[in-house]
């Protein structure tokens, strides 16, 4: 009798949490954490090791405290999003009612925006344990069935990057969500069998940045859709105070603005660049954050009083010298700038565009006036590219192409006008 082989492990980490927020005791160790003073992974010996970590491994987990810290334990406690809030208290409290799992939940919007909070909050809320994993991580449906297999009763599972699942996995995720059962094949060739598991019922937690991505079917089976809009100055100013507080920071109103205001209307940033003026402030000045100080930290970090960043001023700078302003093609404004064209486009070009700085058009990128003025330059005369008429091919992304939208084919030339 042939037994079945063990289902593949995956670097799924399961924090149990209480109705707090609060980490349990007994949690499981993540895959990947150091293994034990003088042992390999495996388990044999090694040479003696230093006894302090590397600064930059003490530095990484001070950063990973301070970001957990940071983050609201229940949904009174988060700030902004008030429409995504409602209708989720709205949601799980009636779970909690029926003494029954919440619904599958799908959480979209851009990075930093509190999706990765909001899941914890719903474990916590629903006084369920968390386990944490992402898309990438989930390339064959036996890694998703190893981690269904072993939830728990009512436990919530938060996937994030979602939309990078592998379609074979994603297609297994169907059956789970709807009916709670995976149905999979150990075995090969004659002895190969299929088998089908039971699921005790749980909440997976959704989260993407391109939730066009996500396959009709596996959107339709999420009973909750969040979208996560960018935040006001207002509310991020909320978030400054508030994280300042657990930062045992003094900070006045006017420098909290000024965080505010050049944080892109994310908490995270604006939680990042917090430290970075708490520290400007302790090393220069007496701790205290004003509007002075903020100012000069920043300028420090090389982030002006609009939230541009290196990078963005860098393709700014070569879109407007280097091109007069476009159109220019995403690989050479990417060469121009030293920087991969992916991070131009995912980096920069999203903040550049919502700003009003930079437009896409089929002919490549394009500076629009309002870029002109923020950097102090003065556009040259005569038509811009962005107001010329130009052939639309379909398809077309704005990849590199001659200024006129010529791709070196000719076109059949327009008959001349004979006099009578």
């Amino acid at each position: 009798m042939k037994t079945s082989p063990p289902l593949p492990q995956t670097d799924a980490r399961r924090t149990p949490v209480n109705r707090g927020g609060t980490v349990l005791p007994g949690a499981a160790t993540p895959r990947g954490e150091t293994p034990a003073p003088g042992r390999t992974a495996a388990g044999r010996p090694t040479a003696a090791e230093p006894a302090h970590r590397p600064a930059a491994a003490l530095a990484d987990g001070e950063d990973r405290a301070t970001e957990a810290a940071l983050r609201p334990k229940d949904l009174n406690g988060f700030i902004g999003q008030e429409r995504v809030r409602e209708q989720l208290d709205l949601v799980l409290r009636a779970a909690r009612q029926r003494s029954a799992t919440a619904e599958h939940v799908l959480l979209s919007g851009a990075p930093g925006l509190g999706k990765t909070t909001l899941a914890m909050i719903i474990a916590a809320e629903m006084g369920a344990p968390l386990r944490i994993t992402s898309g990438p991580a989930i390339q064959h449906p036996g890694d998703l069935a190893a981690v269904l297999a072993s939830l728990t009763g009512g436990e919530v599972l938060f996937l994030d990057e979602i939309h990078r699942m592998s379609r074979p996995a994603e297609e297994m995720l169907y059956l789970a969500m709807e009916d709670f059962r995976v149905d999979i094949v150990v075995g090969t060739g004659l002895d190969a069998a299929a088998m089908s598991l039971e699921l005790p019922p749980f909440t997976l937690v959704g989260a993407t940045v391109r939730a066009g991505l996500l396959l009709p079917p596996l959107r339709d089976r999420f009973g909750f859709t969040g979208h996560m809009e960018f935040y006001e100055p207002a509310e991020l100013e909320r978030v400054v105070h508030r994280s300042a507080r657990l930062l045992e920071v003094e900070i006045e109103p006017a420098g909290a603005a000024e965080i505010a205001g050049r944080s892109r209307g994310t908490p995270r940033i604006a939680n990042r660049l917090l430290r970075r003026v708490r520290d400007y402030a302790q090393v220069t000045a007496d701790g205290v954050v004003s509007r002075e100080i903020a100012s000069a930290a920043m300028g420090v970090y090389e982030v002006d009083g609009r939230g541009l960043d290196r990078l963005d001023r860098a393709v700014l700078h070569a879109l407007l010298k280097l091109f007069g302003g476009g159109p220019v093609g995403l690989a050479t404004l990417a060469v121009a700038v030293g920087e991969e064209r992916d991070t131009v486009e995912e980096v920069a070009e999203p903040f550049l565009v919502r700003e009003g700085l930079l437009a896409r058009t089929p002919r490549g990128r394009v500076a629009t006036p309002a870029a002109w003025a923020h950097l102090g330059l003065v556009p040259p005369p005569g038509p811009s590219w962005a107001a010329s008429p130009g052939p639309h091919r379909s398809g077309d992304s704005g990849q590199d192409s001659p200024p006129g939208g010529c791709t070196g084919t000719t076109s059949p030339a327009a008959p001349r006008h004979r006099p009578p």
